[in-house]
């Protein structure tokens, strides 16, 4: 192995529990209440608008503007028919969730031992090149990062053989000789796997660290 490529979002950065923080911080300045419920919601608007920017259905602020047509009715809120409202509501959202912006305990420790171990490192990231290296600097992983490949950046996102491979040219390593982790079963693993790479799950849920998969070599 001479590289390692992880994912950025609930792999390194702990998307979840910053959106989650965000959404509790956010829906009271909306007139509404939090809820378990609401914030798994989110989770789905999130997702549902997010994959239209990834087709190339939406522009990445466009699904931004779709979060908010979908979102604000669930809290009771009016939909404003203008996209400039729409965008002002988004940035109560965006403030609370950048001021919660945290790595995973083990993000900083598994880079260093990489890195330690003389591998290339790269990030491959479904994501907005300039949130998702914010996200690295305010959590204080980019010096540890050789290459941040976006599917902004690559003109193909994940699962796409292509983000896969142009990652790996980016950080001038063969496939064969090159790991993927990430939480994404089919993003990260199986998809990286028919591409070429090796490739491991990060399961959380299951106890399993970005550590224990470093120690993994096949």
């Amino acid at each position: 192995m001479k590289a390692v490529v992880f994912d950025l979002d609930n792999t390194l950065f702990d998307h979840t529990a910053s959106a989650t923080a965000a959404i509790h911080g956010w829906v009271p300045e909306l007139g509404g209440t939090p809820s378990d419920e609401l914030v798994a919601q989110w989770f789905v608007v999130e997702e549902r608008n997010f994959n239209q920017w990834l087709s190339g259905a939406v522009t990445h602020q466009g699904q931004r503007r779709g979060r908010m047509r979908d979102f604000l009715p669930l809290v009771g809120h009016p939909v404003p028919a203008l996209d400039d409202e729409l965008d002002l509501i988004f940035t109560g959202f965006l403030r609370h969730y950048q001021a919660s912006w945290a790595a995973y305990p083990d993000a900083k420790p598994a880079l260093e031992v990489a890195r330690s171990n003389g591998f290339r490192i790269g990030v491959l990231t479904n994501g907005s090149t300039t949130q998702q290296n914010a996200k690295l600097a305010a959590i204080g992983l980019t010096d540890l990062i050789d290459v941040v490949c976006t599917s902004e950046s690559l003109g193909v996102s994940k699962p796409d053989p292509q983000a896969y491979l142009m990652t790996c040219e980016a950080l001038g390593v063969d496939p064969a000789d090159t790991v993927m982790i990430g939480d994404n079963l089919e993003l990260d693993v199986l998809a990286a796997r028919q591409a070429g790479l090796t490739a491991h799950h990060l399961d959380r849920a299951a106890g399993i660290s970005l550590l224990d998969l470093l120690r993994l070599r096949s």
